[in-house]
C-alpha cells in the first residue's frame, strides 16, 4: 500500500526525499522505543499529517486534544530544530505548551535566541492537505530559523 502525496491522489514518489520529511520520520524513528515501526515505510508514517480539508471539519474541537494528535505536533516541531541543528551546528530545543482546549504556542530556541515561535489554535485539526504542504511549511520555518541563527550568532551561543 503507498500514501498517496494529497487529497487527490496524486502519488508521494519525489516528496519523500524532502529533508524536512526525512527528518519527520527520523524523529518518529527514534521516539519508537520498543520498535514498532521499524518495518513501516516512510510514507505510512507520514500518512497521519496528512488530512483534507473535509475531514478536518469533521474533527470536534471540543474537549481534550487526542495525544496521538499532541505527538504529532511535537514530532513536527522537533523535525524542524533538528533540520536547524543540521544547518548551523546550534543545538536545538523544543517547548509546547498547549491547553486541553487546542490552544497554546511552540517555541523552538537555541541558547537564548527564539528560533521559531508559533502560535497554535485549533491543535485538535493539527495536519496539512498534503505531504507537500507539508513539507513546505517545515522548510520555511526550518530557513527563518536558520536566518536568525546566523544573524544572531551570539545570542544562540549563550
Amino acid at each position: 500500500m503507498s500514501v498517496t502525496n494529497s487529497v487527490n491522489g496524486t502519488a508521494a514518489a519525489d516528496i519523500l526525499n524532502s529533508p524536512f520529511l526525512k527528518a519527520i520520520v527520523q524523529q518518529i524513528r527514534g521516539q519508537d522505543s520498543y520498535g514498532t515501526f521499524r518495518n513501516w515505510s516512510d510514507d505510512l508514517l507520514l500518512k497521519p499529517f496528512v488530512i483534507s480539508k473535509q475531514k478536518k471539519r469533521e474533527i470536534p474541537v471540543e474537549g481534550d486534544v487526542e495525544p496521538m494528535t499532541v505527538s504529532r505536533i511535537l514530532i513536527f516541531y522537533r523535525a524542524i530544530a533538528a533540520r536547524i541543528e543540521q544547518e548551523t551546528g546550534l543545538l536545538s530545543q523544543v517547548v509546547v505548551d498547549l491547553s486541553h482546549e487546542g490552544f497554546g504556542w511552540c517555541l523552538v530556541f537555541s541558547g537564548r535566541l527564539l528560533l521559531v515561535v508559533k502560535t497554535l489554535r485549533d491543535a485538535h485539526r493539527f495536519g496539512f492537505d498534503s505531504l507537500e504542504k507539508l513539507s513546505e511549511e517545515g522548510e520555511k520555518l526550518v530557513q527563518k530559523g536558520v536566518e536568525l541563527a546566523k544573524t544572531y550568532p551570539e545570542v544562540s551561543k549563550v
